[in-house]
Order: structure tokens, then C-alpha cells, then sequence
């Protein structure tokens, strides 16, 4: 995700860090070299046209191709806040879990050690922050990446992670076991079982929602026909200005391709919003934030610090 204040001036025109620009830039450059190719015929063949190209069917055309693509930016958008909301979630219930099993579960001291995994209570509130790890890992398609779940995890438990496709499930099924152990040896009665349980659902409901996203793309025949139509549109745009426009063509080409590649693209971008792309979501932010407040919730004095944007970048 990219993280920095709005250019002003001359600087807004040259930006690259995070501009869709570098996903069009081939296809720009050969549109308005078609362009460029286009007028210079023009030039040299003006006495030799036999068919006038008139701009009235680009005006038909451009019009309903700019509503369309809107509409498709405007659906993968939707997507993308839909996301944000999720991982919003995910904090949300991942810090009352953290209560709940501080404050719900009866024991007889805090815990001594906020990394000692013999705790159940640290066990479950550091699982919770491997539950949004392992989800993340998933959602990006790299299920056998561990990074950032040292000291979260017992040994065996990790171990035992290798085997499973989905981790997070499986981290949430022992989160259960747990609070099933908590119940049968009494430090945990009906009801406060239910508000925790009720907790753990919600987070559950969360990583799902974030893989119903990721694996349900918009329908490929609605993307393939507006790619088609915006292409079409940006190449053939030239013969029908060159005749109204002439030697000016290529600069109006350039700036109407560079508007509907860009929309085309963006849209793209921003459909799959858990990636590792300039725009896609920072999810290796948002789970260190998630980790740094669930042990900050168990009274480590020493939690890993938070990412920064590199180069505006934050990941």
C-alpha cells in the first residue's frame, strides 16, 4: 500500500511510485506510436484518401466504454474496502479475545511470562496472532511461508501445521480444544464459554469472507470484453482524430489511452486486494499491528515494532 501525502504542482505529473503507469506503459507507447505512424501517413498520403474516418463512432463508443469501465473499477473497489473491513474485523475480535481470556478465564495469577506457551492464556492469544498470519499466507497463495510466527506457535503445534492446507482452520480448531479444556476444568462456566466462543466465530467468519473474496473474481467474460473494447478503442482511436486533429493527434491519443488503460489496469490492480502490489492491502502491517497489541494485552514490555513505509511502500 502506498503511504504518502498528495504531490502538488508539477510534482503530481511525476510520480511513479505506486502510478498505474508502469503496468501500461508498453501498450501506451505503441498507441501513440501508432499514432505518431498514423499522422505522418496522413501527411504524405492527404491526396491519395479515398474514405474520410468521421470521430462520431469513437464519441459513441467512448462514452459507454468510460460508464462500463467505472462501473467494473467501482465493483472491484467494493472488494477492496470490503477487505480493509474484514482485516478491521479481525483486530476488532483478535483484541477482545485477548480480554476475554485475561479477564473471563479464572486462574489464579496473570500469566508470569507473556511468551510462555504453557500459559493457555498466552497459548490462545498468541495463536490468534499466528490465525492472522497463516490467513494472510493463504490469501497471498504462499501456505508454507512462516515468516512471523516465531514465538507464537509451540513447537509441535508448528510442526503439525505443515501437513494442513488450510492453517488458519486448524488454529482455530485448537483454539477451540482449548476453551473446551478451559470448561471441563472449571475455570470457564456457560456463559463466559459462549462469549469467548462467540468471539472465536466471528473470527472465523472473517477469514472466510477474505477467501470468498479471493477465490470468487469477477465473471472473466465482463474483463475480457472491456479489455478488448478499451484496446480496440485506444488503437483505432488515431484514425479517427488525425483528419479533425491532425499533427496534435498523438498528444490527445496519448492522454485518452493513457486514461482508459490506466482505468483498465487499475481495475485489475485493486480486484485482488491481498497481494504483494503497490495497492493491494498491507497485511504484513496490519498483522505486526495485531501482534503488537495482543502482547502489549499480555504485558510484554518488549513487542517487535511496527513496519514503516520503504520508499512509501508499506507491505
Amino acid at each position: 500500500m502506498i503511504l504518502r501525502e498528495r504531490p502538488s504542482g508539477l510534482k503530481l505529473f511525476f510520480v511513479l511510485r505506486g502510478s498505474i503507469l508502469a503496468r501500461i506503459r508498453g501498450a501506451l507507447l505503441a498507441n501513440v506510436l501508432l499514432a505518431v505512424v498514423v499522422t505522418v501517413a496522413h501527411r504524405a498520403l492527404d491526396d491519395h484518401r479515398a474514405v474520410l474516418v468521421s470521430t462520431i463512432p469513437f464519441t459513441l463508443m467512448g462514452l459507454p466504454l468510460a460508464i462500463f469501465l467505472g462501473f467494473r473499477n467501482s465493483a472491484c473497489y467494493d472488494r477492496f474496502w470490503e477487505a480493509r473491513k474484514l482485516w478491521g474485523e479481525l483486530l476488532l475480535r483478535a483484541r477482545n479475545l485477548a480480554r476475554q481470556m485475561l479477564y473471563l478465564v479464572d486462574a489464579p495469577a496473570p500469566p508470569a511470562d507473556p511468551r510462555d506457551l504453557g500459559d493457555l492464556r498466552v497459548r490462545v492469544v498468541l495463536r490468534a496472532v499466528a490465525f492472522c498470519v497463516t490467513l494472510k499466507a493463504l490469501l497471498r497463495d504462499r501456505p508454507g511461508d512462516e515468516a512471523g510466527l516465531d514465538g507464537l506457535l509451540q513447537p509441535a503445534e508448528r510442526a503439525g501445521l505443515a501437513a494442513v492446507r488450510n492453517r488458519p482452520a486448524a488454529l482455530m480448531m485448537a483454539m477451540g480444544a482449548d476453551l473446551a479444556r478451559c470448561r471441563r476444568d472449571g475455570q470457564l462456566d456457560s456463559q463466559r464459554a459462549v462469549q469467548i466462543d462467540t468471539t472465536l466465530s466471528a473470527l472465523t467468519a472473517a477469514a472466510a469472507s477474505c477467501e470468498r473474496i479471493k477465490n470468487t473474481p469477477l465473471p472473466f467474460s465482463y474483463t475480457l470484453l472491456l479489455h478488448r473494447t478499451a484496446y480496440l478503442y485506444c488503437f483505432l482511436l488515431p484514425f479517427g482524430l488525425v483528419d479533425t486533429l491532425g499533427l496534435v493527434t498523438p498528444f490527445v491519443v496519448a492522454i485518452v489511452a493513457y486514461t482508459f488503460f490506466g482505468l483498465d489496469a487499475l481495475g485489475d490492480e485493486i480486484e485482488e486486494p491481498f497481494g504483494i502490489q503497490a495497492n493491494d492491502l498491507a497485511l504484513d502491517a496490519i498483522c505486526r499491528g495485531i501482534e503488537i497489541d495482543l502482547r502489549q494485552a499480555l504485558g510484554d514490555a518488549n513487542p517487535p515494532p511496527a513496519l514503516e513505509p520503504v520508499d512509501f511502500l508499506l507491505l
